[in-house]
């Protein structure tokens, strides 16, 4: 049993004779992460997440955008076909809104009369049709140039 201990405490010397005693004192403990660590992944980690709520963003703005250049057209063409089958007299400039159905979409339309040598006699009942659809005060705008035929 003696033996055994002096063993132990032999293989104990030896051990701290190879690091010495002031090198066992003076170990760096690995457990955990350092400063430096934590600050370079708090540096990713805000990297990244700016990058992902700039490209929501942009979805959210491209959205708005799309769906505006896929209703407009729609809404110019039903504002023309009113003017085409309107019995009434035309009016050279006009402007509105959407009603309820689409807020914050409105409309201008501006007629001219269209005078033309190379057309000559014809081109007397020849109108240019400007139509003007904007969303938000102008934030959006889609426009619309047509000729048409009319007869006051």
């Amino acid at each position: 049993m003696q033996r055994l201990f002096f063993d132990r405490y032999a293989q104990c010397n030896r051990r701290e004779a190879r690091q010495g005693p002031l090198r066992r004192k003076y170990q760096k403990k690995t457990n955990g992460f350092t400063l430096l660590e934590v600050m370079v992944a708090l540096a990713i980690m805000a990297i990244v997440l700016v990058s992902v709520y700039r490209m929501h963003s942009q979805t959210l703005t491209m959205n708005t955008a799309s769906r505006f250049y896929t209703l407009a057209p729609l809404l110019a063409q039903s504002k023309l076909a009113q003017i085409d089958t309107s019995t009434s007299e035309i009016v050279a400039s006009d402007s509105g809104d959407f009603a309820e159905k689409f807020p914050g979409y409105t409309w201008s339309i501006s007629t001219e009369e269209v005078s033309s040598e190379l057309l000559g006699e014809s081109a007397k009942d020849l109108k240019r049709i400007d139509i003007l659809v904007s969303l938000n005060d102008s934030e959006y705008v889609y426009n619309v140039r047509t000729y048409r035929y009319m007869k006051e």
